[in-house]
């Protein structure tokens, strides 16, 4: 039987609504549940969101921080990158997995000082893989400028940090309005997007109530792709800006 590995991004708003006025944590969690992915990438995810307690359960994340709470069970191994620290918390980008992570490390890739971003990179060891799994997750800068920088700082951090011959999933939200980040990421890195090598177009996930624009990607290399799953609007469209992309692969 052959391995597959379903993986999931999402960019969630730090668990707010599309206007910021409810804070719907358990919401997101339970929709994400729902998609059943081994491996999940996330961005805005608050590390830190004081006195607040997530549905009728009565988790308070003075006590357990949100990203805990998401993961709880169902993602036993999961890390943090702060990226932005504000007088009553901090958010950055975020991995939730059901495989053991071995390493871990975050690295500022901001671009300007106004504009905090960072590159979460991760190990993961499933079982029976011949080869360790390497996940890098990244929110990137609004401004083009700034994303040639950063992408620069992703090539730099793979060539010198990834073997060539271990399976890497690069994915997050890139901001890539005009869709130029992919040519260089290939030509680079020898990664392919997901979607575009599937259907020959990345998928658009923003805005979440109607998706124009492909800000979301899954490159990939070493992985063979199976098929890329359209996440409907409802309920992501209540639930943050973005909509999530699923994928699932095959070694």
């Amino acid at each position: 039987m052959e391995s597959s590995l379903r993986v999931l991004t999402y960019n969630m708003h730090k668990g707010h609504t599309t206007g910021g006025r409810r804070y719907v944590l358990q919401d997101i969690r339970d929709a994400i549940r729902a998609l059943s992915a081994d491996i999940v990438f996330l961005q805005e995810v608050n590390g830190r969101h004081p006195n607040v307690i997530i549905g009728n359960g009565g988790i308070n994340t003075d006590h357990m921080s949100p990203l805990e709470a998401m993961a709880d069970q169902l993602w036993p191994y999961h890390s943090y990158g702060k990226n932005a620290a504000y007088s009553n918390g901090h958010h950055g980008n975020a991995i939730m997995s059901k495989y053991p992570i071995v390493f871990s490390e975050n690295i500022d890739i901001s671009a300007a000082p106004f504009a905090k971003r960072g590159l979460l990179h991760a190990v993961v060891r499933p079982p029976e893989w011949s080869n360790d799994l390497h996940l890098i997750c990244v929110h990137l800068d609004l401004f083009e400028m700034s994303r040639r920088q950063q992408l620069k700082m992703i090539i730099d951090r793979v060539n010198e940090h990834v073997d060539a011959h271990c399976p890497l999933l690069l994915a997050g939200d890139f901001n890539d309005w005009w869709q130029r980040a992919t040519p260089t990421i290939r030509q680079e890195l020898s990664l392919d997007e997901v979607f575009h090598s599937l259907m020959g177009r990345h998928m658009p996930t923003f805005p979440s109530w109607l998706p124009l624009l492909p800000l979301d990607r899954i490159y990939f290399r070493g992985l063979s792709p199976i098929r890329g799953h359209k996440v409907e609007t409802s309920p992501w469209a209540q639930l943050s800006d973005h909509i999530p992309i699923l994928a699932e692969f095959k070694l």
